[in-house]
């Protein structure tokens, strides 16, 4: 007997032991029936991708050869361009301190290197131009900049020496003093008019990010029945009649090359340029700063991405590497994410309830490319979006922390009160894009067209006058003729134009669209407007030139008096038509920070961009042709699979949540005419 209850505790056992073991194995797996696997496509780039490729962490900084070599490369079966890195380089120790460019190359065994700083910038770069480098920065209260403290000091360290370095005026709630020793004399006096500002904890108090509410249910996640429709090799992008090389500059951020709609070059660049920030306060600090973050470097503070909050949790996350102030490329993982979303409405429909009754619909369903760079206060969050009839979206969505000043003074005339010290001040927003399209080849011109309203007599009863729109066009010859100013009025169609033309005889074209609420720009008249001088245009159309690629440079923040790369020089009134032609875009939005920006500020609201829309490009809308489309009848069965799709999930899906029924009821209580 006991020996019968000994064998029965040891099978026991051993089954418990073998139950746990299988779950100690099993802990973490996601379930079978949920593998998510990218959808087989053919990628028949052979590798050509590469060509745009950011180097790897062995290469490193950023590559980019001209574009004439590339294009004989990817159409003309010429040779694959030399891959060459750009290292710069800060000589500080130097009679004649200075910042270098070098090419370096050909990778992955340089042989050689060249100075090419002088044939960039037309002069050496000083080293006071240099940016700023992370060791030169330390904070340690969560959200520091929503406490400000009405103390501010002056600095003069341009000298090398730092025993030469000094305090040359001090700024305290509201007055100015010569040195630290006059404002501790005014202190001893009782001259000064103090603020006790309670010291902030470590998690920064109203500042803190931590939720002030309990988890309660889940939020909606993404979700794909059959797992992700496109595909991503190496830095090559294939969805649907899409295809795109994508990189990551460490200074300007993400940017996509060799861009394709059913294997027609579209564009052949479009990258971020620039984020400047202009602010106003009653303060020293405030009032003075203009952040250029490509400066800062929009690229190398470029954040991990957290998944399910900065990009759906079933994206495809990929890992950026950068080098900067060190021998050793630093990885950023999980920096940038690629994900289809459905937009939750439809992309175009119809329903039809004359004469015949009918639904067709298409849903909006886009490709997105992500990253999210944090630079200081702010984080940005960059798209470019694809949909499936042939448009392209850049798109940016400000969040992050609002900049302050101590409150003191007339400091309402210049921004909100957030906080009991703490002003929120005002500030402009300014981001460029560079849009170099290739419209049906290289050669392109830039096309506008509007409406104007004619005044006719109406032709079957002549005493009455019509009001009647008419289509106007303009050819934009000039550099001048395509700058439009920042606020000035511009033709709502301006677009670049083909040398071919469709099946109905137009043109076939790319049409620019902006989506933006820009505050003003800097006066002309001020001495450092040079420097930004790209925020002076809405859009702006030149001759593309390899010797123009960017429209500022790293070293404009630190010398904006003497700007390295001027951006108004490259409008000189040269001939665009039937040019290779460049569109430098510039959006932004005005920003009154108000008590709702405490703790930070939401997307909601502060999304600007600009659309890239075919116009003429097609005899008909590409859309037509996507697999997605839904369409059915009054006399179908609007639940059969080879119907409407939709309608079946159950059936179709490979991994599948809890889908109520489909059901419609849009034939009811309708008769025909």
């Amino acid at each position: 007997m006991h020996m019968k209850t000994l064998l029965i505790l040891l099978v026991l056992a051993l089954a418990t032991i073998f139950a746990l073991v299988c779950v100690l194995l099993t802990r973490g797996r996601a379930p079978s029936t949920c593998q998510y696997q990218p959808l087989e496509q053919e990628d028949t780039g052979d590798g050509q991708s590469l060509v745009f490729a950011d180097l790897t962490p062995e290469e490193m900084v950023q590559v980019v050869p001209a574009k004439a070599e590339v294009l004989r490369f990817l159409d003309g079966g010429g040779a694959r361009p030399p891959r060459e890195a750009l290292a710069v380089l800060y000589f500080g120790n130097q009679p004649d301190p200075n910042i270098t460019e070098y090419v370096v190359g050909p990778l992955p065994t340089p042989a050689y290197h060249r100075d090419v700083t002088v044939q960039k910038y037309r002069w050496k770069v000083p080293y006071h131009r240099r940016p700023m480098l992370g060791s030169e920065y330390e904070q340690n209260v969560s959200g520091f900049f929503v406490h400000p403290v009405g103390l501010e000091v002056l600095v003069d360290h341009s000298s090398l020496d730092i025993s030469q370095w000094a305090v040359s005026r001090v700024f305290y709630n509201g007055q100015y003093y010569r040195d630290m020793v006059q404002l501790e004399s005014a202190y001893v006096q009782g001259r000064i008019s103090v603020q006790k500002v309670r010291k902030a904890p470590r998690d920064g108090d109203f500042s803190s990010m931590k939720p002030r509410a309990p988890s309660a249910a889940l939020f909606p996640l993404q979700y794909e029945p059959q797992g992700p429709r496109y595909s991503v090799r190496n830095n090559h992008v294939l969805f649907q009649a899409w295809s795109f090389a994508f990189g990551m500059s460490v200074n300007t951020g993400l940017r996509l090359f060799d861009v394709r709609h059913k294997g027609e070059r579209v564009a052949y660049e479009i990258s971020v340029q620039e984020a400047l920030s202009v602010y106003s306060s009653n303060c020293p600090g405030g009032m003075s700063t203009r952040y250029m973050d490509g400066s800062f470097g929009i690229g190398r503070y470029t954040s991990p991405l957290v998944r399910g909050v900065d990009c759906p949790y079933s994206a495809t996350y990929i890992d950026t590497h950068s080098l900067s102030e060190t021998l050793r490329p630093s990885k950023r993982k999980a920096s940038l994410c690629i994900f289809e979303q459905n937009l939750g409405s439809p992309l175009r429909r119809h329903y039809s309830n004359l004469q015949s009754f009918y639904y067709g619909g298409l849903v909006n369903s886009a490709l997105v490319i992500r990253s999210i760079a944090t630079v200081g206060n702010h984080d940005y969050v960059w798209d470019f979006i694809f949909y499936q009839n042939g448009a392209i979206e850049g798109k940016v969505q400000a969040t992050g922390y609002a900049s302050s000043s101590f409150l003191h003074g007339d400091g309402l005339r210049y921004g909100n009160r957030v906080w009991e010290h703490t002003l929120g001040t005002i500030r402009t927003h300014s981001i460029n894009y560079k849009v170099d399209l290739d419209v049906g080849g290289v050669k392109n011109s830039l096309v506008a067209h509007d409406m104007a309203f004619e005044m006719v007599r109406a032709p079957w009863s002549p005493e009455q006058q019509i009001e009647r729109p008419r289509l106007t066009k303009k050819v934009l010859d000039t550099e001048d003729q395509a700058a439009f100013r920042l606020q000035s009025k511009m033709p709502r169609y301006i677009y670049f134009a083909a040398n071919s033309k469709n099946k109905w005889g137009h043109q076939r074209g790319y049409r620019i669209q902006i989506t933006s609420f820009a505050g003003d720009h800097v006066p002309e008249a001020s001495s450092m407007e040079r420097a930004i001088s790209w925020a002076r245009y809405q859009l702006a159309v030149t001759r593309r030139k390899e010797e123009e690629p960017t429209s500022t440079s790293i070293y404009n923040q630190n010398d904006p008096w003497t700007p390295t790369v001027a951006f108004a020089d490259f409008i000189n009134n040269e001939t665009i038509t039937n040019e290779d032609l460049v569109a430098w875009i510039t959006t932004g939005f005005l920003h009154i920070p108000h008590s709702e920006d405490i703790p930070n500020t939401v997307t909601v609201g502060n999304s600007v961009g600009f659309l890239l829309r075919p116009y003429n490009y097609y005899d008909l809308d590409p859309s037509i042709y996507s697999h997605d489309g839904v369409f059915f009848t009054s006399e179908q069965d609007f639940t059969a699979c080879e119907i409407n799709p939709i309608a079946c999930l159950p059936k179709t899906a490979s991994c599948l949540p809890n889908f109520p029924p489909f059901t419609f009821d849009g034939f009811q209580n309708i008769s025909r005419l």
